[in-house]
């Protein structure tokens, strides 16, 4: 009882922007291995499928570390958790950069899917440090950070590895990244004390490990092309036995991993499924778009080579980094639901309208920074929401398994996209039809529809307050409506009639 009554100490500017750096300089090393991805195969001697497997090793091993990352974070404190993963991810990079060959560079990059981890233990730290009204607004820096590094890695990439060598693109960043752990670790206020009261839920963490672990292998293989029906059926099978392994388990824990309660509110099962429909429709858009640039059929398609698919997709890689920071703001001013159905109608009629008229290569160009926008906002909307509707202590887990679910669904999204254009391919030339974008691009818009109308359908759901926000109780001023503290949050949207900035107050009917 005596933990909530302190009060942790504000995060002041100079540790907000070295957790602002290390957010940039990770986003940087996880993406130098996609465009020199040609090079490493040419360097080390590496097939197709090896090629693959090194772009999608940070991509597996981050989708299964992240929950344990915000699990481990909400029971022993976000900056103990992160300076600790940092040591990890930071011997990936080195290790990484000094390999001879492949089996170190896999090495390298599964220490690195580490990296992910850093974003459900950073939205521990903002909540924790922060007032609620601020708490959505840094989250949304914090994703952008980490998204505008992702283009620093993409855009640098080649010119280290042109003017030095491969090796450097990840030594380079990592420095940096050391760099900025040793400033979070001298300015971040220290955790408050580890209870003891609590054990980890070990059983709970391997088995949903496990199944993470599988099922990401599984939609990998499936998008490659290397897994038979067979063994896609029995891949299937096994990530529902342990799957449902994991809730038998979760329901007898004292202390589960993941409270299945929290799963039930409304604010998690909401956000997770509209987060899931949003970055379906990503992964479909950032499929077909370059696809319809590169072909060259019989009046349609653009014949674009590597350069200038780079230069029509930059815009929207630009509006995605901005829309992040973008989607907090706009989480605290109109809350998440709001957000969401502005995001989905803009990206359906974005996506009908590419379907009727798709003739000219701006027109690709529009739609990917409308969508990429759309998209940015939506999921960091989201992520704002939910981390400061649950309880404190579930903020890591549950923003978590929001992380995953963006992963899961860009990948799910390519696998759609990809399926359509497969079965649109004309067999003479071997290329997709028109009619086979056309399709895609109508599909992405239905898909977007519906997380508009579930968007619209949540406006219904009657809902409490947030959950009392530590850093608010010796601050009136920033602290929400008495009643709004009773017990957790399951609504993604402010009330309209409260004039505090605290996000985490009450819905009200809505016309």
């Amino acid at each position: 009882m005596s933990d909530t009554l302190l009060t942790p100490p504000r995060l002041r500017r100079p540790a907000i922007a070295a957790l602002g750096v290390l957010a940039l300089a990770l986003g940087a090393l996880q993406s130098v291995v996609e465009p020199a991805l040609p090079l490493l195969q040419r360097e080390l001697g590496l097939g197709p499928s090896e090629g693959a497997l090194v772009a999608n090793t940070l991509l597996v091993t981050g989708a299964v570390l992240t929950p344990v990352a915000g699990k481990l974070g909400d029971r022993y404190g976000g900056k103990r958790v992160l300076l600790r993963l940092m040591a990890v991810v930071a011997a990936g990079g080195l290790l990484a950069g000094l390999a001879p060959g492949l089996p170190l560079l896999l090495v390298g990059q599964v220490l690195q899917g580490a990296m992910v981890g850093v974003l459900p233990l950073s939205f521990i730290l903002v909540r924790a440090h922060l007032p609620a009204g601020r708490t959505q607004a840094a989250i949304g820096v914090v994703v952008a950070l980490f998204t505008g590094g992702g283009m620093l890695g993409m855009l640098g990439a080649g010119l280290i590895a042109d003017h030095l060598s491969w090796h450097w693109m990840f030594v380079l960043p990592t420095l940096v990244v050391l760099a900025a752990t040793v400033l979070v670790a001298r300015l971040m206020p220290s955790d408050a004390p580890v209870r003891h009261d609590e054990r980890i839920d070990w059983p709970g963490v391997v088995l949903l490990s496990a199944t993470l672990l599988a099922f990401m292998l599984g939609l990998v293989l499936l998008t490659g092309g290397g897994l038979p029906p067979l063994a896609a059926g029995a891949l299937l099978a096994l990530v529902a036995v342990l799957a449902t392994a994991w809730v038998r388990v979760e329901r007898r824990a004292v202390s589960p991993m993941v409270d299945l309660r929290m799963l039930a509110r409304p604010a998690m099962w909401q956000a997770s499924l509209l987060t899931l429909l949003v970055t379906v429709t990503l992964g479909m858009v950032t499929l077909l778009l370059p696809q319809l640039l590169a072909v060259s059929g019989d009046g349609y398609g653009f014949d674009a080579d590597t350069t200038d698919i780079g230069l029509y997709l930059l815009p929207g890689a630009i509006a995605g980094a901005m829309s992040d920071a973008v989607g907090g703001v706009a989480a605290r001013r109109f809350g998440a639901r709001a957000v969401v159905a502005v995001a989905g109608l803009a990206t359906a009629a974005t996506m009908f309208a590419l379907a009727a008229q798709h003739d000219s290569a701006w027109q690709l160009a529009l739609a990917k920074t409308l969508t990429a926008f759309a998209a940015g906002i939506a999921t960091t909307a989201l992520l704002a929401g939910v981390a400061t509707a649950v309880d404190p202590g579930d903020t890591g887990i549950a923003t978590s398994l929001l992380v995953v679910t963006r992963v899961i669904g860009v990948v799910v999204g390519a696998q759609i996209a990809g399926g359509l254009l497969a079965a649109g391919t004309d067999a003479g030339t071997g290329l997709p039809t028109e009619a086979a974008f056309t399709t895609g691009f109508a599909v992405t818009g239905v898909v977007a529809a519906l997380g508009l109308l579930l968007a619209r359908a949540a406006k219904g759901t009657r809902t409490s307050g947030s959950a009392p926000h530590p850093a608010d109780s010796a601050h009136p001023a920033d602290s929400a409506h008495p009643a709004d503290s009773a017990h957790p949050a399951e609504s993604m949207h402010p009330e309209s009639t409260h004039t505090s900035t605290h996000t985490s107050t009450t819905e009200g009917t809505r016309s």
